[in-house]
């Protein structure tokens, strides 16, 4: 692993951390960077020829152009769209922050110039009675990118992990302010007011797009120069 490697979270479940994750390294694939992307912990998965595979993993592969195995970008893969420690537990499937590090830093040991890791949910998504997905941000060094999903209730959402990304000791790699509905009201004010209060830069402002909407149609709308520094 040439850079470090970035971790897509988000705001809320539904915001568009996928299509965000996606769309950089579109980007990076544009400059000719070697891309990989993983998914460490995926719920909602269906079965594909007896494998259960998740659609998000699988559009993170497509935009990676990776020629890892699936299983290597998706090592759990929980059948309930529910929290995945509860779905885990339920697959009697104990998650541990340790163990999906390893394995990322595992995956990203070859020869890659831009790494993308992509969260479940949000920042303190649990992986068990002590641990959360920010673990394992942590555990790889990887930079946090915030995907705020601009809706209602998105300025303290999008502050208050931000807060508990710098608490743990991350440091935020930049963020951005994500349409998933409609455009919301006063929508440029929001995004003023996200500028001023938070301390990363803006990799831009993907307006909503459709639900048909690809990686491809987001990526004009951001600017990934300031991840390959």
């Amino acid at each position: 692993m040439r850079r470090t490697p970035y971790f897509v979270t988000g705001t809320d479940t539904e915001i568009g951390k996928t299509l965000i994750a996606a769309a950089l390294l579109d980007l990076a694939r544009e400059r000719d960077l070697r891309c990989v992307a993983l998914k460490p912990v995926a719920a909602g998965c269906t079965a594909v020829d007896g494998e259960l595979v998740n659609d998000d993993a699988l559009q993170l592969i497509a935009a990676s152009g990776t020629d890892l195995d699936y299983r290597t970008v998706n090592p759990v893969a929980l059948k309930p769209a529910i929290a995945p420690h509860i779905a885990a537990q339920q697959a009697g499937i104990e998650l541990n922050a340790a163990a999906l590090s390893r394995h990322c830093l595992d995956a990203l040991a070859g020869e890659v110039d831009f790494a993308i890791v992509e969260g479940a949910g949000g920042w303190l998504v649990p992986l068990n009675a002590t641990e959360t997905l920010a673990d394992v941000c942590l555990g790889i060094g990887a930079r946090p990118i915030l995907t705020v999903g601009m809706k209602l209730g998105c300025l303290n959402h999008a502050l208050l992990t931000a807060s508990a990304i710098a608490e743990a000791g991350g440091e935020l790699a930049g963020w951005v302010a994500n349409c998933p509905t409609p455009e919301m009201p006063v929508f440029e004010q929001n995004v003023v007011t996200l500028r001023e209060r938070l301390v990363a830069p803006c990799l831009g402002v993907v307006p909503y797009l459709g639900g048909d909407a690809t990686y491809r149609h987001a990526a004009p709308y951001l600017d990934i120069e300031a991840l390959l520094g």
